[in-house]
C-alpha cells in the first residue's frame, strides 16, 4: 500500500478545527448524506406503493393479477441491480470521493423517477412503454445500490470519533421515513383524487414529486465537503481489482459484513415490511388497524435509533450488537405467537414495538460497524458490496419462509425461522471486533 499524500496546511488546519467543533459543525455533511438516502428510499417505496395505479398503463390490458406479477418482476430486476450498484458506486467512491458517488446516486434515481413520471403508456407506444419502466428501475437499482455504502462511509467520516453511533443512526431513520413518507404520501392522493384520476394520473404526481425531491438533494449534494479521511488516502485508492482484495486481504471483514446483513435484512423485511401483512392475514385484524399498528410502532422505532446509536458510543458497538441479536432470538417466538392471537390494536401495537426496539441495537448500528471495520481506500466498496449481496440472497428470504410455512399449516415454524437468524446474528456479532475502539476508522478524526 502506498503511502498517503503530504497534508497541506489547510488540511491540517481542518482536522484541528474538526477536532474541537461540537458536532454541530458536522451537521450540514451529515444532513446532506441523510437526506439524500429519504429520497433514495422514498422513491424507492414509491414504486412499490403506486404499482396498483400504473401497472394497468405499462402492460396491456387483461388480468390485474399478471399485471402486477409483471409490475413484481421488473420490481424484482431492480433489487437484483443492487448488488451491480453497490460495486461500481463503492469502486467509484473510494476512487472519485464519497461527495462524488452521493451526487451521481441521486442524479440516478431521480432520471430513473423522470422516466417512469413522464414515460407513455402500453397503448401509445406498445412494448417501448414495459421497457421503459425497465430502464427506469434499473437506473433506481444501481442507485440505491450504490448508496448505501457510499452513504454510509461518508456519514461515519464526517460525524468524528465521540459520537459516530448517533450521527450514523440516522442512516436508518431515513430510510424507514423514506418508506413512511411514500406511504402517507399515497393516503393523501388517494384521499384529494378519485379512484379514476388515480389510475389516469394521479400515480405520475408520486414520482414527478420524487424526481423534484431528488433535485434538492442533488444541489445539496454537490455543496457537501469531502470527507478529510478519503483526501488522506486517495493516493491508495481502490482499483478495479479491489473487488478481489475484499477477500484476499478484506476476508473477515467481508464475511462479517455478509454474515450480519444476512441475519439483519431477514429481521429488517419480517418486523418491518412483512408486519403489516402478519397482522391482516394471521392475527385477523382489518387492513387499516394493521397499517395503524404497524406505522405507531415504526414511530417509536425512528425515535429509538439516535439512542441505541448513542449506546454504542457509551457501551461499545459489539456489546450493543450482541444485546440487539440476543433479545431478538429470545423474543420473537413468544411475541410472534402473541401477535398471531391478538385482538386488541393497542396490545397488538406495543408487543410489535417491543419486537422493533430489541432489533433497534442492529439497525441503529449496523451502517457504522461496517465502516468501522475497513480501511478508507476500500471503504465505500468493503460496506456496500457484500451487504447488497446479503441483501439480494436474504432480503425477500423472510417474507417467503413466513409464507411458505402458513401455507403448509405450520406458521409456527416461521417464528423458530426466524429467532434462528437472530441466533445466527448474535453468532456473527459475537465473533466482531469492538469496531470503536479498535480498527481502520479508530484514529480517524
Amino acid at each position: 500500500m502506498t503511502a498517503a499524500a503530504p497534508r497541506t496546511a489547510d488540511a491540517a488546519g481542518m482536522d484541528a478545527g474538526r477536532e474541537h467543533d461540537p458536532p454541530r459543525s458536522r451537521l450540514r455533511s451529515i444532513v446532506g448524506g441523510a437526506t439524500g438516502n429519504f429520497i433514495e428510499w422514498f422513491d424507492w417505496f414509491v414504486f412499490v406503493s403506486f404499482a396498483l395505479y400504473f401497472s394497468p398503463i405499462f402492460f396491456p390490458a387483461g388480468d390485474r393479477t399478471v399485471q402486477l406479477l409483471q409490475s413484481a418482476a421488473i420490481l424484482a430486476l431492480g433489487f437484483v441491480m443492487r448488488p451491480l450498484g453497490a460495486l461500481l458506486f463503492g469502486l467509484y467512491a473510494d476512487r472519485r470521493g464519497r461527495r462524488a458517488a452521493l451526487t451521481l446516486s441521486v442524479g440516478l434515481m431521480c432520471a430513473g423517477s423522470c422516466i417512469i413520471a413522464l414515460a407513455p403508456g402500453y397503448a401509445e407506444i406498445g412494448l417501448a412503454a414495459p421497457a421503459l419502466l425497465l430502464v427506469a428501475r434499473l437506473l433506481q437499482g444501481l442507485s440505491v445500490g450504490g448508496e448505501y455504502g457510499a452513504s454510509a462511509t461518508y456519514i461515519s467520516e464526517m460525524s468524528g470519533r465521540d459520537r459516530r453511533g448517533f450521527w450514523s443512526s440516522f442512516q436508518c431513520v431515513t430510510l424507514v421515513l423514506g418508506q413512511l413518507a411514500a406511504l402517507c404520501l399515497l393516503l393523501a392522493l388517494q384521499a384529494l383524487l378519485s379512484d379514476a384520476a388515480m389510475r389516469a394520473w394521479g400515480w405520475r404526481l408520486a414520482f414527478l414529486i420524487g424526481a423534484a425531491l431528488a433535485v434538492v438533494v442533488l444541489r445539496l449534494r454537490i455543496s457537501l465537503s469531502e470527507t478529510e479521511a478519503f483526501r488522506q488516502a486517495r493516493t491508495t485508492a481502490a482499483q478495479p481489482s479491489a473487488a478481489r482484495h475484499l477477500l484476499s486481504r478484506h476476508r473477515r471483514a467481508t464475511w462479517l459484513v455478509f454474515g450480519l446483513t444476512a441475519a439483519g435484512s431477514t429481521g429488517f423485511y419480517v418486523f418491518i415490511g412483512y408486519s403489516q401483512k402478519f397482522l391482516v392475514n394471521t392475527a385477523g385484524f382489518s387492513a387499516m388497524e394493521g397499517t395503524a399498528i404497524t406505522a405507531s410502532a415504526l414511530l417509536l422505532f425512528l425515535l429509538a435509533q439516535p439512542l441505541f446509536g448513542l449506546l454504542s458510543d457509551v457501551i461499545g458497538r459489539r456489546r450493543t450488537m450482541m444485546l440487539s441479536f440476543g433479545l431478538c432470538a429470545a423474543l420473537t417466538v413468544p411475541i410472534m405467537r402473541a401477535l398471531a392471537v391478538a385482538t386488541d390494536p393497542v396490545a397488538a401495537s406495543l408487543l410489535l414495538s417491543v419486537l422493533l426496539l430489541s432489533f433497534s441495537g442492529y439497525s441503529a448500528i449496523g451502517a457504522i460497524v461496517k465502516a468501522e471495520l475497513y480501511p478508507a481506500p476500500i471503504r465505500a466498496l468493503g460496506v456496500g458490496l457484500p451487504y447488497a449481496i446479503a441483501n439480494a440472497l436474504f432480503g425477500g428470504l423472510g417474507e417467503f419462509a413466513a409464507l411458505w410455512f402458513k401455507r403448509i399449516g405450520h406458521e409456527s415454524g416461521f417464528f423458530l425461522f426466524l429467532a434462528l437468524m437472530m441466533l445466527a446474528g448474535l453468532a456473527v456479532a459475537w465473533c466482531l471486533p469492538e469496531t470503536r475502539d479498535t480498527g481502520p476508522m479508530a484514529e480517524e478524526i
